[in-house]
């Protein structure tokens, strides 16, 4: 005895519901594009296993050539000297007291450049976000 189904199953595909969800990712990356800041200068980061979730407000940037650049918020990089960079943090934070500040450092570079900068903001209790490039995926 052989036992039939009743309703057939339809062979065709709803693309409506697709459309929508299509939809809303576009909107989705849209706004989330806007949000990144670019880096206009190019900097090798050291890759880093971790990713933070912290928003830095203020970017200290030293390139391979020992430059150094300051930006804050979505501002364009501006060239700074080494002791030029405790009164832009300082001026960054009378802008946003609640600040992050991220340091883009070439891995090239030598260590004592980075120290240096982290002593400025730990001597300003600034606080201060290493940049990394994202980690490899095997």
């Amino acid at each position: 005895m052989a036992l039939k189904r009743r309703q057939k199953i339809s062979p065709s595909f709803s693309m409506s519901s697709m459309t929508d969800l299509i939809f809303l990712l576009l909107i989705f990356f849209m706004i989330t594009s806007t949000m990144v800041s670019p880096n206009a200068i190019k900097v090798l980061l050291p890759q880093g296993s971790e990713q933070t979730s912290a928003k830095p407000m203020a970017r200290v940037i030293i390139d391979k050539d020992l430059n150094y650049y300051g930006a804050f918020g979505n501002e364009d990089e501006m060239p700074l000297m080494i002791d030029e960079v405790p009164a832009f943090l300082q001026e960054c934070a009378r802008k946003e007291p609640e600040m992050y500040v991220a340091l883009y450092a070439d891995e090239s570079i030598p260590y004592r450049e980075i120290v240096r900068i982290l002593n400025i903001a730990n001597e300003n209790h600034f606080k201060m976000v290493l940049a990394t490039r994202r980690p490899d995926k095997k």
